[in-house]
């Protein structure tokens, strides 16, 4: 099950300041808390959904990371562990003890129960754009500019305030029961819980006083993502009628293939190909990495099958984990077409001690190389 959107969760907008976000915050603690709802998984785990968002929303530096990557740029720890198992209920009295009056798992001054949940807040549907970057883009990261249509709503719509439930969203019904009188609430029938209904839309636009506009969004992309792997940018999809929260920009990331080299998650492998000239008397070659051509060395007597190593020649991690190497496999090419001289030459040399093989314990093994690759 996907997480939900942070603001949704709270019930504000994007543009909330801290102090709406707080006081969303503790109707929702209050609403859900586990003193006023005892034995309730429900209750207790709408809690720690709202005191997630909180503590991501409150935080300008996770904010506005949420905001540019979504939940996939909490880097799956969004709120120090809320929501996964790693943050229990002593935690979040611990953590946001000015919420609750002074701390600790006391009811305190909350007093009475809360309150309905308001005016209904729809959210837009969400826009998906498929992204192509080449292995440079990858490990360095890049600025993209996308355009974009979206819905938006228009200007000069008006609205008049719902004469059902006076612009609350919510009609209350008082029912008497052998327990004496229950009062229940449900979103208004009249306006779907909206609060409001449009009065006036400008000509051109749809039923909701919506229309559809092309938007230029930057997307910051991440060094290190990978093939599949979709980012969100908050607020960017399609608008919400009645002044509800934006949908999201999906991004999902597709990386081209290179021509020479090739990804295994951090790390890059390339085949490099020598003849047996070079690979008896050693030379100097130019090996590609993703940010350009680097000089090595290969030593004489070198033999096909060997694994070299370039230590952080690779991709970096996207949640900045360290960056990968590149690994170079020496493959020794075996001439196909030779010369009647150079058949000469190679029958003299099958006498040659020299041309006979002689593995030493330098000289690994197939599956000894495959360990050290993958170890």
């Amino acid at each position: 099950m996907s997480k939900r959107d942070y603001y949704e969760t709270l019930g504000v907008s994007k543009n909330a300041d801290t102090k709406e976000i707080k006081k969303a915050y503790r109707k929702l603690a209050v609403k859900y808390h586990p003193d006023k709802n005892p034995d309730n998984p429900a209750a207790e785990e709408s809690f720690k959904e709202a005191a997630e968002a909180y503590d991501v929303l409150s935080s300008p530096e996770k904010k506005q990371r949420y905001d540019q990557y979504g939940h996939a740029g909490m880097g799956g720890a969004a709120g120090g562990g809320f929501g996964g198992g790693g943050m229990n209920m002593d935690d979040i009295f611990s953590q946001f003890g000015d919420i609750f009056g002074g701390g600790g798992g006391g009811f305190g001054g909350f007093g009475g129960g809360g309150r309905g949940r308001g005016r209904r807040v729809t959210k837009g549907t969400n826009l998906r754009i498929r992204l192509s970057l080449n292995l440079q883009e990858v490990a360095e990261g890049v600025d993209k500019k996308i355009k974009v249509s979206r819905l938006v709503n228009a200007e000069g719509v008006t609205y008049n305030t719902c004469n059902t439930c006076h612009g609350s969203g919510q009609v209350t019904r008082i029912s008497n029961t052998i327990l004496g009188q229950m009062q229940t609430s449900s979103p208004c029938p009249h306006c779907n819980g909206n609060g409001k209904s449009i009065d006036h839309r400008p000509s051109g636009t749809d039923a909701n006083g919506m229309l559809k506009e092309s938007e230029t969004v930057k997307i910051t992309i991440p060094a290190g993502v990978e093939d599949g792997m979709q980012l969100k940018v908050s607020g960017k999809g399609n608008a919400a009628p009645m002044d509800g929260i934006n949908g999201d920009l999906i991004v999902l990331i597709a990386v081209e293939e290179h021509e020479s080299l090739i990804r295994d998650g951090q790390n890059l492998h390339f085949d490099h190909y020598i003849s047996f000239a070079d690979a008896a008397l050693g030379t100097n070659t130019e090996i590609p990495t993703v940010t350009g051509k680097v000089k090595i060395k290969l030593e004489e007597g070198i033999q096909s099958g060997k694994i070299l190593r370039l230590k952080g020649k690779g991709l970096p991690s996207v949640n900045s984990y360290g960056t990968g190497d590149l690994l170079i496999h020496i493959n020794v090419w075996t001439p196909q077409n030779l010369t009647k001289e150079e058949k000469q030459f190679f029958e003299a040399s099958k006498k040659s001690e020299t041309f006979t093989p002689n593995p030493t314990g330098n000289d690994k093994s197939f599956f000894d190389r495959v360990k050290e690759m993958f170890g």
